[in-house]
């Protein structure tokens, strides 16, 4: 493949040239091996070359200072030498179009998306105006002048490229006279349209300067400018006076007609009271059972061990702890947990800044702990963290009521050590923790349905206010039927009288 393309003819090589118009000119070029051209008088055609359309000498671009690009918009190029020979003969440029290759198709796809991007911020920028018309001195200039703000704001002398506009020298002047009356224009056309205010219907015939009479009752003065009376305190005099004539005539409207919403919040507010009534009562059954408890706890500090002679059987069973997982005997598997059990729950504290104000009760904690400054709010009987349990001697009593058919109180009493039974083991902390728990869960039953009366309430009092009877009432015709026959009764008892 190599030696095929070494072995191309100059002739090949013009045929891949799409220029028919420049043909001949590049075959007589190609045809004259050797010869020297251009003002450097070199025979080098590797590089960018234009031809002169009236001695067909052929110079390099950058030995006349001519870009490939610049050349695409010359339409009949002269060189000096022809020039001066006949002055008449001058370099004519094209209109600047550009043609459809690559380049040119992506500089416009960019060009399009920057407008459409800020369309919006149209007057801080310039408006894109047209290539131009191609024949005034800002077309057909190729070179920046160097000297403008657009130029000084260029990359390439130095500017950091803010602006992004033309040489000044390059604008075309057509385009910029029809900017400018398009400009103009637009302004007058936005003057003419701006809107005048005008004052609002209601109170436009307020706004007069000749005298008006005060609304006022008895008031014989003249209205201020844009009011209807003459001062704020015949205004507050005249609804004084419409307030006095019309409310009682609502307040009888509404003692006399039915409302629903009132009758809704009537049976709402029973229901709470119904409910407040249940918790009260589940307090003082509550109450009674602990009262029950302490009973039983002194009968059985009272009473004395009685050794029924029956012995455990020896079991040999083990469990694993749920706490720490280690592996205890079924005997002492109770003992153990609850061990466990406080150690953890030491290492953890529930306080709030609020003490517990319950008259009468002591369920919580309630120790102050000056550090966090918070009142520990667990209950008082599992609290392991301030309140320890009491020492048990041998002597002591285990006393746990004893039950048949696991609910039937038998009305006796377990007569075991404390110390040794493990079958009733803390029952008396469990039981009161358990009183304890409901009585909470019982107080804050009571303190929602509270809040839910005091609601009710509030809206059953604001209903029938002075603003809500002047403002939200209908007219019922039965009502005002009754209310002028009572007054036609009366006034006829008058007559007669």
């Amino acid at each position: 493949m190599s030696e095929r393309k070494s072995k191309k003819s100059k002739a090949d090589i013009a045929k891949q040239f799409d220029l028919p118009e420049r043909q001949s000119k590049i075959t007589s070029l190609l045809n004259q091996a050797g010869q020297a051209y251009c003002i450097c008088r070199s025979s080098d055609s590797s590089r960018f070359m234009i031809a002169c359309d009236a001695c067909e000498e052929w110079y390099h671009g950058d030995c006349i200072n001519i870009s490939e690009r610049e050349a695409k918009y010359i339409k009949n190029y002269f060189c000096e030498r022809c020039r001066e020979e006949d002055p008449t003969l001058k370099t004519r440029f094209r209109p600047q179009k550009r043609e459809n290759d690559e380049e040119t198709v992506r500089d416009d796809r960019k060009k399009k998306r920057k407008e459409k991007d800020h369309s919006e911020n149209k007057s801080s920028k310039r408006p894109s105006n047209k290539d131009g018309c191609g024949d005034c001195s800002g077309c057909l200039r190729y070179n920046d002048c160097g000297q403008c703000d657009a130029c000084e704001d260029m990359f390439k002398f130095g500017g950091n490229n803010k602006l992004k506009q033309k040489c000044r020298q390059r604008v075309c002047i057509k385009s910029k006279k029809s900017s400018r009356q398009s400009s103009s224009n637009r302004v007058k056309k936005k003057h003419h349209e701006r809107e005048t205010y005008e004052p609002e219907e209601s109170i436009s015939h307020l706004q007069t300067m000749e005298p008006r009479q005060c609304y006022g009752p008895q008031c014989t003065k003249a209205a201020l400018y844009g009011s209807k009376y003459c001062s704020s305190q015949c205004g507050i005099r005249l609804a004084t006076a419409r307030i006095y004539q019309v409310l009682p005539q609502r307040i009888q409207e509404w003692s006399l007609s039915t409302c629903v919403a009132e009758q809704c919040n009537r049976k709402a507010l029973e229901v709470v009271r119904s409910g407040l009534a249940r918790a009260q009562a589940a307090l003082r059954a509550l109450d009674q059972q602990h009262a029950a408890l302490d009973a039983s706890v002194q009968r059985a500090a009272a009473a004395t061990i009685c050794d029924t002679g029956e012995k455990e059987a020896d079991d040999e069973t083990s469990m694993y702890c749920i706490t720490c997982g280690h592996e205890i005997h079924s005997r002492t598997a109770v003992k153990h947990m609850e061990k466990c059990f406080i150690k953890y729950e030491a290492q953890a504290s529930f306080g709030s800044r609020h003490r517990t104000r319950i008259d009468g009760q002591s369920m919580f904690c309630d120790y102050y702990n000056p550090a966090n400054g918070t009142y520990c709010k667990r209950l008082r009987v599992m609290c392991p963290e301030h309140f320890k349990d009491p020492k048990v001697s041998d002597t002591d009593v285990c006393g746990c009521p004893l039950v048949k058919k696991l609910f039937e109180p038998t009305g006796e009493f377990c007569r075991a050590p404390k110390k040794s039974c493990l079958k009733h083991y803390q029952w008396e902390k469990l039981r009161r923790a358990e009183i304890d728990m409901e009585r909470v869960r019982q107080w804050l039953r009571a303190d929602e349905l509270v809040e839910q009366e005091r609601s009710i309430r509030h809206a059953m009092a604001s209903r029938a206010g002075v603003l809500g009877l002047m403002l939200h009432s209908t007219y019922n015709h039965e009502v005002m039927e009754r209310i002028t026959g009572k007054a036609n009764e009366n006034g006829k008892l008058k007559e007669g009288s």
